[in-house]
């Protein structure tokens, strides 16, 4: 036992305490928990221990604080109370004068902020039946991360919310001040060839593995890709062994990724694999009133009603048919009724190409089509030139292309100049929004489907 007046500072306590505490716990947790760890301040009865993390913080008052008392008092001979504080790294060569230091992260320094949309989050999700079990999993990773269901893996169709859900998980932990690394696993790939290229492969992995928590959406990019899903690989043990969160999105459950590599594959599957389902009518009927309540409009339950059930797919384009509705009673300046909407509807469904499927197309017969119209040939839709015009041709073509022959992403990147699927993706999603929105868009579609063959 060591006499208080013998101590120079809660720093040589602590030290102490550190020494002590790490033979009393395992290896993988005093790496992560109390490596650096800091005596910040020993006043009267109590004493403040800081770590630079707030979940760190958390962790430690939830899971070592007896633990940790218990040493304490050892060292000291009396009874103490003992607090956990976020604070910044320690400082090297300056003494411990018992007051608490700024936060200060060097990684922030290195990292980018994510881009999270700071409008999802849960308080803006809306639960049903379709996305209850995804919906309480990703809760639970944001009240928890690192421990419960580690990685947290939501799958699903295109426009079902998942892209909320795990947005939302991130916004919560970077309010609780926790380090986010978030990414397309179209990005993480680009971002590991430019590493390897420039040879900065150190600063990769830092960005990546240096982190609280790391999500990655549409991983089903990497297929194919070995260098890739081996780099991630390793960054899933490394973080996975520090009990750091990893959340994944995808269109489809590992176990449907035949290419993907096993080792990868099992771990994915390792944690909580869960589907967000199409909207059931009571949650179509609920999305839609929350988006109403959103834009401060008023609407009628029949109406709710109607674009509810003419739009079963999925939760984008419901408010996308929201949208249109809305948009179609400003611009005819009449009151919102229940037959504006079904003529605004009604108007949409005439140059929606999902509106009457043409037999006998092909993709090359619709990219001409597309061509003679915008007045531009097939080649220079095939180009790199990004002039707007051309930009839209591509965009309509690659759309009408996906919507009426159902051809494969990579195959219709092949067709236009051996673009990759991340690209095609992009395009396809980008004109889905735009047809129940952008009258422009919406008249190029009905022209082009009026002159295709039937």
């Amino acid at each position: 036992m060591l006499s208080r007046n013998a101590m120079k500072s809660a720093s040589d306590i602590w030290e102490t305490a550190k020494g002590s505490l790490q033979v009393q716990v395992n290896k993988a947790n005093y790496q992560t928990w109390l490596k650096d760890t800091v005596g910040i301040s020993y006043q009267g009865d109590q004493f403040v221990v800081g770590t630079s993390k707030a979940f760190a913080k958390e962790w430690l008052e939830k899971r070592l604080h007896s633990l940790i008392k218990k040493t304490l008092i050892s060292i000291i001979g009396h009874d103490i109370e003992v607090q956990f504080q976020v604070c910044g790294p320690p400082s090297r060569g300056h003494d411990d004068h018992d007051t608490p230091r700024q936060p200060s992260n060097p990684l922030q320094s290195r990292l980018p902020l994510p881009k999270l949309n700071a409008h999802y989050t849960f308080g803006s999700f809306v639960v049903g039946d379709s996305n209850r079990l995804a919906y309480a999993a990703a809760l639970g990773v944001a009240e928890d991360p690192g421990h419960q269901y580690n990685p947290l893996f939501i799958y699903s169709e295109p426009g079902l919310g998942k892209t909320h859900l795990v947005q939302a998980i991130g916004n919560e932990a970077c309010e609780n001040g926790l380090d986010v690394a978030y990414a397309s696993g179209e990005q993480f790939t680009n971002e590991f060839v430019n590493a390897l290229r420039e040879k900065t492969t150190d600063q990769f992995r830092r960005k990546f593995r240096s982190v609280d928590l790391l999500i990655i959406e549409d991983i089903q990019f990497i297929i194919g890709k070995q260098q890739t899903q081996m780099s991630l690989f390793h960054t899933f043990d490394e973080l996975h062994n520090a009990n750091r969160q990893l959340v994944i999105t995808s269109n489809r459950p590992p176990g449907a990724m035949s290419s993907l590599e096993n080792g990868l594959c099992s771990r994915l599957e390792c944690g909580l694999v869960a589907k967000v389902r199409r909207p059931d009518p009571k949650t179509r009927l609920s999305i839609l009133r929350a988006k109403a309540e959103q834009q401060k409009v008023l609407i009628d339950n029949a109406i709710f009603e109607f674009v509810a059930e003419r739009c079963k797919t999925n939760v984008r384009e419901l408010e996308g048919y929201l949208n249109r509705v809305i948009a179609y009673t400003k611009l005819a300046r009449k009151k919102l009724s229940l037959d504006l909407a079904k003529e605004a509807l009604e108007a949409l469904q005439d140059m929606n190409p999902q509106s009457a499927a043409l037999p006998g197309l092909t993709a090359m017969s619709i990219l001409d089509a597309v061509a003679v119209h915008f007045n531009v040939s097939v080649e220079s839709m095939k180009s790199r030139k990004r002039n707007p015009r051309l930009v839209l041709a591509r965009q309509i073509g690659i759309y009408l292309v996906r919507e009426k022959t159902n051809h494969p992403l990579d195959d219709i990147g092949k067709m236009l100049g051996g673009r990759d699927h991340s690209s095609i993706l992009r395009a396809y999603q980008r004109i889905s929004e735009m047809v129940y929105s952008d009258p422009k868009v919406q008249g190029n579609l009905k022209q082009i489907l009026r002159t295709l063959p039937a």
